[in-house]
């Protein structure tokens, strides 16, 4: 006879264990390192490389001065600086990319506890404070060095380009990221392919990014009455990048199927509203980091009602 177990959860575990799921995502995101090296050229590879490197070494030398156990092995950290990096420009000083990568670790993650205590995406909470601490050389995004548009080389990133009503590059170049913005961001069709990965993987739910996207596309159509105008507000931008890589965070988002859609509408509305309404022309990183605070919020009011009791409490 088997002898009876009594032990706290988990009680159902899978093979899939935190270094293999973060492995799945650096896979996914080569896609786009790739397109933006091509796109932006070898001096995105060395904004990438200084990202992910200060990442490590902080969340090594934090555990280390606090005699914590060592946790740069769970990949997580490479993660971070992967998804800072592709959220920033090719040209963005190699400095400022150190401080926020050390800002995303330390601050945001292993002062709250490390891996799976953080209160918000640490990603993206390091762009949002080196945009506000450093607009003058991170705002915006860097110019392609090929483009099937040459006159619009010399011009600004499409989000101020649609506010301005100026010259917009094709929907292709758009699709294939031939237009200025940051490294990963652009080339949607890499991001697609990352997309497709994590979903056949299980990684990610397709539901998250496909509505953050549609609430953006919708909106967009409601307030400007023109389809080609909602589809550059999806292209244009971080959209597609937070949606996959950031608005899915484990961590951060609520755990509920529901409350995982409430936060993924919440992300679209809110960048909408600071790219319609906002003094910044983007609004995706401030939109994931503002749902993170009160994600604890809707996964307690979206948690299941257990049997027989009323109500949330």
């Amino acid at each position: 006879m088997n002898k009876l177990i009594v032990s706290s959860s988990p009680h159902i575990k899978t093979k899939h264990d935190t270094p293999r799921i973060m492995l799945d995502v650096i896979i996914a995101l080569l896609p786009a390192l790739i397109a933006g090296v091509v796109i932006y050229g070898i001096r995105a590879l060395l904004v990438v490389a200084t990202c992910v490197v200060s990442s490590v070494v902080a969340e090594f030398l934090f555990n280390l001065i606090t005699k914590k156990e060592q946790t740069v092995f769970d990949l997580s950290a490479i993660i971070t600086g992967l998804i800072l990096a592709l959220s920033l420009r090719a040209d963005a000083p190699i400095w400022q990319c150190v401080i926020g990568s050390v800002f995303a670790i330390v601050v945001v993650k292993c002062l709250f506890g490390g891996l799976g205590c953080n209160f918000a995406n640490p990603a993206a909470t390091g762009r949002v404070f080196l945009l506000i601490c450093f607009s003058s050389t991170l705002a915006g995004g860097s110019l392609p060095l090929i483009t099937s548009n040459p006159d619009l080389v010399a011009g600004a990133t499409p989000l101020p380009q649609i506010a301005a009503g100026a010259e917009l590059p094709s929907l292709l170049d758009m699709f294939l990221g031939l237009r200025g913005g940051s490294i990963g961001e652009s080339c949607i069709l890499a991001l697609l392919i990352g997309f497709v990965y994590l979903v056949a993987r299980k990684v990610i739910n397709f539901e998250v990014p496909l509505i953050m996207v549609a609430t953006v596309f919708v909106l967009s159509l409601i307030v400007g009455g023109d389809v080609n105008v909602a589809l550059y507000q999806v292209l244009a931008g971080g959209l597609v990048f937070g949606a996959v890589f950031m608005a899915t965070d484990y961590v951060t988002t609520p755990i509920t199927r529901v409350g995982k859609m409430i936060f993924a509408f919440g992300c679209g509305l809110i960048t909408f509203l600071i790219r319609m309404y906002g003094n910044y022309p983007e609004g995706v990183s401030f939109a994931i980091l503002f749902m993170n605070i009160i994600s604890p919020y809707i996964e307690q009011w979206t948690k299941p009602r257990a049997l027989g009791k009323r109500g949330n409490k």
